[in-house]
């Protein structure tokens, strides 16, 4: 089983991850600048994305920024533990990446348009990182909903794969899986950098712009 101090790029197997707890860990309620409900009930006509791209702080506050979007939260997804905190999710025991959950209206803002925004906002080129940040929780991921989700993250996956190859980059490492779990983290992460304007941010992404299809 992993302790805290140990670092580690290796995912953590069923065997080897850590136990996790059977209750959710306490969090925010209400969206701190949106003033939504974090946890629902959404709007029925809306569509819910999950992805991650490095250190979910700055990640959270490009996406509640856009138009059509009605809630964003950040948590922890794809990985083996059941309602991790934040520190077990850092130890890379338990397989979690952090992740933002996005509630937008598909008729303002298209998946392919999000979609563009993450793959544009940080190099899914790196494996388990993000420029400084190492870990398992940093690596890049699109978590699906349905078949047409996953078919459009794949498209526009391959899409930015060859504008990153023409400009020098390698290939995308970035995971596309069906959306398991996704559990919320700490009250304090939640809309951080709202709450912290001058707080940590290692969001970058590689200056290459990602094609949308024309509708």
């Amino acid at each position: 089983m992993f302790g805290f101090s140990r670092k580690t790029l290796a995912m953590p197997t069923v065997e080897t991850a850590l136990l996790g707890r059977s209750s959710p860990i306490p969090t925010a309620e209400t969206h701190f600048v949106l003033g939504t409900p974090l946890h629902g009930p959404f709007p029925e006509d809306h569509e819910v994305a999950l992805i991650g791209l490095g250190c979910f702080w700055g990640a959270e506050r490009l996406f509640w920024q856009m138009d059509g979007v009605h809630v964003t939260a950040v948590g922890y997804s794809g990985g083996i533990t059941p309602n991790p905190t934040y520190e077990e999710v850092c130890s890379g025991g338990t397989g979690h990446t952090e992740a933002v959950l996005v509630v937008f209206d598909p008729e303002v803002l298209s998946y392919e348009a999000l979609l563009a925004r993450f793959w544009e906002a940080h190099d899914p080129t790196q494996g388990m990182r993000q420029g400084n940040d190492i870990g398992t929780q940093y690596r890049s991921a699109i978590n699906t909903f349905d078949e047409a989700q996953a078919d459009i993250a794949r498209a526009s996956r391959a899409r930015y794969e060859a504008q990153l190859k023409s400009k020098g980059f390698g290939a995308i490492t970035s995971e596309i899986a069906e959306a398991g779990p996704f559990y919320y983290a700490e009250d304090y992460h939640q809309q951080y950098l709202a709450k912290n304007p001058n707080g940590y941010c290692g969001i970058g992404g590689t200056g290459v712009t990602c094609p949308i299809p024309a509708n």
